[in-house]
């Protein structure tokens, strides 16, 4: 019979100021099993610590947010946003269900193409495109949106250069009511950029603007501000028309869409107060209904939401290293996940779950990653059942970014396994080793040897 381990009595203070007298509700079950696969085996199996994403997860979680949106407007298209996570499975998951692909950057172009998407599928967003990186995508037709001028007089003269027509929209920023306004890329809609941009495409003769784009931020909380986008895309599509009888084929409301996860400094969780995809469906889609659009000739709204749509589906499993007490007496854990791996911790505040039975006893606990660098905190503060050495828990919601933002830094990048519908386990991504880290490396011949 194992001897059951000490556990010392705890004192918890009475907090003034919280919802109710029994504050927030700490405890709840322990996460043994993900979609049915045992958190231990999985572990045992792919090491420790390990990314693990759900495709089930990820392909319900599209369904809920397209039919958010197609349920209140006809014509639909989401693009699936590479930078948010850019893993071929995932990617070809979202292709499978039918999203476009949303590049930023040469080296995401390349892989949409890669995964078998059709160029005039792909979205080429980005204030950074080369000319070479342009030349590929007007040969494939892909569609371009242009972010500043000088790229806009680059397109022309390749327009006339390579004698095709590409296909085109101009990224607009705009005062929505969110502040600090995001106006670093595209074009204002209140000082008049726009227009001129849109003026000197539809003069040149040599492009075929098929398009609008905005992106007015980033974890947005209010859905109302994309009404108030969608309202000044529609006016300048509507003034498009009026001016040049022309008509815009498509309206893309960009991405930004708040997930399930808490922001730091939030009073309440996020799972609660977070707008959803009706919310953002609702807002967007009213907008453009109510504008002056006719009933038979809407334009295709399309979305390149990527956190909202794969957070969820996203878990870090790990391991507990050590208990300590900081110089006030406060229990810190030491876990084997640092920010080099987890960088969304340093804007959320990601639930935490054991792995095993825990009993009912929480404290307030500091989780520290394994790196030796003071801020690498992945809860600064989280009220947790005690967890020993060797103990597991699992990290929700980290689909999103940590997997294109991690480093290599201290430690090597753990191995990503995909839980397909029927259980199975599939590794997406291998572990990274010394040897793949040191591929790139030169060493002059005068450094090879030496004597210590």
């Amino acid at each position: 019979m194992e001897k059951l381990r000490y556990e010392r009595p705890v004192i918890k203070k009475l907090e003034t100021n919280m919802p109710n007298k029994f504050g927030f509700r700490t405890e709840y079950n322990p996460l043994t099993h993900l979609h049915g696969v045992a958190v231990k085996d999985l572990l045992k199996d792919h090491g420790s610590p390990l990314f693990v994403i759900s495709e089930t997860r990820i392909r319900e979680t599209y369904r809920t947010a397209y039919k958010a949106f197609s349920t209140r407007y006809p014509k639909v298209q989401f693009a699936w946003s590479y930078k948010t996570n850019y893993l071929n499975a995932i990617c070809r998951t979202f292709h499978q269900e039918g999203s476009w692909a949303e590049v930023v950057s040469g080296f995401e172009y390349d892989k949409a193409i890669h995964n078998g998407v059709d160029g005039s599928k792909i979205i080429f967003n980005g204030p950074d495109k080369t000319e070479q990186d342009l030349q590929k995508a007007i040969k494939n037709d892909s569609l371009i949106h242009i972010d500043h001028l000088d790229e806009l007089y680059m397109i022309i003269e390749l327009a006339d250069k390579m004698k095709k027509t590409p296909k085109v929209a101009i990224r607009v920023n705009m005062d929505t009511g969110i502040y600090p306004m995001w106006d670093r890329f595209g074009f204002n809609y209140e000082n008049g950029q726009a227009w001129d941009a849109l003026n000197k495409i539809m003069r040149s003769g040599k492009l075929d603007l098929v398009g609008l784009h905005c992106h007015i931020g980033t974890f947005m909380l209010t859905a109302h501000a994309y009404s108030t986008a969608a309202y000044k895309l529609a006016d300048l599509a509507l003034g498009v028309k009026k001016k040049y009888q022309h008509d815009i084929k498509y309206i893309d409301m960009g991405g930004g869409f708040a997930s399930k996860n808490t922001l730091k400094g939030s009073y309440l969780p996020g799972s609660d107060v977070n707008p959803t995809f009706d919310d953002f469906a609702e807002a967007i889609t009213s907008a453009l209904i109510n504008s002056d659009f006719e009933p038979d000739n809407l334009p295709l709204l399309i979305l390149e939401t990527g956190r909202a749509l794969i957070d969820e589906a996203g878990y870090l499993l790990g391991t507990v290293i050590s208990n300590k007490r900081s110089a006030t007496g406060k229990r810190t854990t030491i876990i084997d996940i640092g920010v080099n791996i987890l960088f969304t911790s340093f804007w959320y505040n990601h639930k935490v779950t054991p792995a095993q039975p825990f009993s009912h006893y929480t404290e307030d606990t500091t989780l520290y990653g394994p790196l030796c660098m003071n801020i690498d905190v992945i809860r600064e503060s989280v009220s947790l059942p005690l967890m020993n050495k060797g103990d597991n828990f699992v990290i929700h919601h980290v689909g999103a970014y940590n997997m294109t933002q991690w480093m290599q830094f201290i430690t090597l990048r753990p191995k990503v396994v995909m839980i397909d519908d029927k259980g199975n386990v599939h590794v997406i991504r291998e572990k990274e080793t010394l040897e793949r880290v040191e591929q790139m490396e030169k060493v002059p011949q005068h450094l090879k040897e030496f004597d210590l």
